[in-house]
């Protein structure tokens, strides 16, 4: 099912899912004027303004085509991938319809809720009707972000403070939401000034009071957060750590 003010575009060699304003680009992308077809990570990753960004494989920030009189529009591209166990064996290699029109979903019902999490603006699979398929994902670029781990690991203490002050809110977010992160770590939270972004939203569902969720995604970050200090010297310490869930637990309740 389509959601409101999306669209879906039959290519042949895809089945694009774009919101109204930058469909015209998302074809443009996958469907060139001379009639070249390519999908929308390798356009990503060819793009002479691509920035690189490392996650569950390469991700790209570049703009789309300009449509008309807008100017382009600067996105994040990642191609889906299993993570985990199943990522060695099945790759990059999903059940139709792969997991992207639930990350819309998730996406679209968060942004409602007020969770912050970068706007997805399109997916596309390959091949269309197939019964495994591949899937790229589109969102709209957190300028001027990093992730909650480089914060942590590079960062001077001015930005390290302000990084875990956003986290707490992003917590307090989720737990109001009622939306439980199934791998909600340092690099699945993006960090731009003062708000914190959560990131991978298919991995996240809707389920239990607001006070189990929040002691389960805590729970989770914790794990992750004594991860990268003890294996990547991350600056934060346990007692960082306990003062992040007092703050996230606070603003949750009021």
């Amino acid at each position: 099912m389509v959601p409101p003010g999306f669209e879906r575009l039959l290519l042949g060699h895809a089945v694009a899912v774009a919101r109204s304003d930058v469909a015209p680009a998302i074809r443009r992308v996958l469907v060139s004027a001379d009639g070249g077809r390519t999908t929308l990570h390798e356009y990503a990753a060819r793009h002479p303004a691509a920035r690189r960004m490392e996650g569950r494989g390469a991700a790209y920030a570049v703009p789309l085509p300009a449509a008309g009189t807008s100017p382009a529009q600067r996105v994040v591209v990642r191609h889906n991938r299993h993570g985990g166990l199943f990522g060695a064996v099945r790759g990059d290699r999903f059940l139709a319809p792969t997991r992207a029109p639930h990350e819309l979903d998730t996406s679209l019902r968060l942004t409602q809720l007020g969770v912050p999490t970068p706007t997805i603006l399109a997916y596309v699979l390959y091949p269309p009707g197939g019964i495994v398929q591949r899937a790229d994902v589109c969102s709209s670029e957190i300028t001027d972000s990093r992730d909650l781990a480089g914060v942590l690991t590079s960062g001077g203490e001015s930005e390290r403070t302000a990084a875990m002050a956003a986290t707490a809110d992003l917590l307090a977010a989720l737990s109001r939401a009622g939306a439980r992160h199934h791998d909600l770590n340092a690099k699945n939270i993006l960090v731009s000034g003062d708000r914190a972004y959560v990131l991978d939203v298919d991995r996240v569902v809707f389920d239990g009071s607001p006070d189990v969720v929040f002691a389960r995604n805590m729970a989770r970050l914790r794990r992750s957060l004594r991860k990268w200090r003890d294996q990547f010297n991350a600056h934060v310490a346990e007692d960082d750590i306990d003062a992040l869930e007092r703050s996230a637990l606070a603003a949750a309740k009021s």
